[in-house]
């Protein structure tokens, strides 16, 4: 199993508190930093852009995480400062498949790695389609655009396929991405079927108490289901 990797959703993070939160996870090495960016038309929902991942870049030396909830990226990349050690995800359902590879394929000749992500009605077996050009997949555990949902029946099923098919297609170098209600009894779960970066919000590590106890506790829960 790969090793496990924390992307804290920055969309979940208090604003009046992001300076104090940021070096809380450069102190902790967190892996990755989850920016969710959603353009109104393929999602329902406005949210963070490409001067917020700019500024984010320019503060930290943690690699961003962007996850374009976007129509047709393709056209868009441009404008978003990823580069060497980033992830930058695509949806599979937000371009034609042509797009959607020549975005991956983009994406990957900029330094940053490429993940396709999927929607909890998309097949598994989609990926396949990209396999030569993906780092990763990001899972949706809940239908995209708007935090705070609870996990859609059969999530943990869907990871389960999905590590079966990579494995043995002998892609087990890709990294599954598990998005939506990762909370701290979910987690191991998610882990034990085989997912290796955990997208986390208010309901684990940005929820109530202290940041490096929280990141503590979801890190050990993490440890616990690998040991079991």
């Amino acid at each position: 199993m790969l090793k496990s990797a924390v992307s804290p959703s920055l969309m979940c993070a208090d604003i009046f508190r992001l300076e104090e939160i940021i070096a809380g996870m450069e102190k902790n090495s967190i892996e990755y930093l989850h920016i969710d960016v959603m353009d109104g038309e393929f999602v329902p929902n406005f949210c963070l852009g490409t001067d917020y991942c700019r500024r984010m870049k320019a503060r930290t030396g943690i690699p961003l995480d962007i996850h374009l909830m976007v129509t047709k990226p393709l056209g868009k990349l441009d404008a978003f400062p990823f580069g060497e050690g980033d992830v930058v995800s695509v949806h599979f359902e937000s371009d034609s498949e042509e797009n959607t590879r020549l975005a991956l394929i983009k994406i990957k000749e900029s330094g940053a790695r490429p993940f396709l992500a999927i929607n909890p009605g998309t097949p598994v077996d989609t990926v396949m389609r990209f396999i030569d050009n993906i780092d990763g997949v990001l899972l949706m555990t809940v239908r995209p655009g708007f935090a705070g949902q609870k996990m859609v029946e059969g999530s943990l099923e869907r990871i389960t396929a999905l590590r079966k098919l990579l494995d043995d297609s002998a892609h087990a170098d890709i990294n599954i991405e598990v998005d939506g209600n990762v909370n701290y009894e979910k987690a191991p779960l998610m882990r034990k079927a085989g997912a290796d970066i955990f997208v986390v919000g208010t309901s684990s590590i940005l929820g109530p108490g202290d940041l490096t106890e929280n990141i503590i506790k979801f890190r050990n829960l993490l440890k616990g289901a690998d040991e079991e």
